[in-house]
């Protein structure tokens, strides 16, 4: 498998001369397996540009394309999206709904008259939705497995295996603990029930979930300091992505979803303390930051 980042940032996007290496883009993942088939994680604005490069090969798509959750930084560019407005193209996008809203309207509300002058049912390529919860299935010859993680209302994170490798995305996760939840309103009440009923550290759910895989690209958006401000906003600072890591014993941990207030300098500074607190635990873990145009193999 091949990972390619189209979008790294968290919340809003950022351009500007602070944030040209690890970019400004909100998430968006390309995968792409061995045969090349086409698997995407996210649509945040980093997918338009992902878009422009597919449209210039010139051929048909049939692609998956995986939606951790409906907030903003993770669909808005699914309207820019040029693929879709190509017919003979198809897209079939899966991800999680809330008790409320189908995954389905999450999609097409994006692209209400009132905010778009386009509605979803006008594009030319053929939009096909799968709703998913905790559970495993197929992707072409891969296998992808979801889970319910700590972000308000609910967001899914993805393992992907193919070939016998494998790797994590985790895009928006806070660090589990009971006692903020149970007086927290915006977390769906089935997600908070599965935390709270496991034996012992609640979040052993997703070091569970994550062991052994190759890659792990995890929420990074805080420094401990700033978590202690932001607690209940659904993301994590870095000690809790290495915990993650270390527990799952993971091979290789991306620190994603950059907050939109880090600069490049300040990526640069959080990359060399996880690398420092990862030698001071005395294991084998490479740390690295993820940032727009940067490939991995798997």
């Amino acid at each position: 498998m091949k990972l390619k980042f189209w979008g790294t940032r968290g919340s809003v996007p950022t351009p500007g001369e602070h944030t040209v290496r690890y970019g400004g883009n909100t998430p968006c993942v390309e995968v792409r397996l061995d045969d090349n088939k086409l698997i995407i994680l996210d649509a945040g604005t980093g997918i338009r540009a992902l878009g422009d490069e597919l449209v210039a090969n010139g051929k048909p798509i049939n692609a998956f394309l995986l939606i951790s959750h409906p907030h903003w930084d993770h669909t808005q560019g699914f309207p820019f999206f040029r693929p879709a407005f190509i017919a003979g193209n198809e897209f079939t996008i899966i991800g999680g709904e809330s008790e409320r809203v189908s995954l389905q309207k999450m999609i097409s509300d994006l692209m209400n008259r009132i905010y778009f002058p386009l509605h979803l049912d006008e594009l030319k390529a053929k939009i096909n939705f799968r709703t998913v919860a905790e559970e495993e299935f197929k992707i072409f010859d891969a296998t992808v497995k979801t889970i319910y993680v700590n972000h308000p209302s609910f967001s899914l994170g993805f393992r992907i295996t193919y070939k016998g490798k494998s790797f994590v995305y985790i895009s928006d996760i806070e660090p589990f603990d009971g006692t903020i939840e149970r007086i927290k309103r915006n977390l769906d009440s089935h997600i908070v029930a599965k935390y709270t009923e496991t034996k012992g550290d609640p979040n052993q759910r997703v070091y569970d979930f994550v062991r052994d895989t190759d890659v792990l690209i995890h929420d990074t958006t805080y420094t401990p300091d700033e978590y202690d401000d932001h607690v209940g906003w659904g993301h994590s600072h870095y000690l809790f992505s290495i915990n993650v890591a270390v527990q799952g014993m993971v091979k290789k941990l991306v620190l994603f979803h950059h907050d939109p207030a880090h600069s490049d300098r300040i990526v640069d500074d959080i990359t060399f303390k996880c690398r420092e607190e990862i030698r001071s635990r005395k294991v084998q873990l490479e740390c690295v930051a993820a940032a727009e145009g940067m490939e991995i193999e798997i």
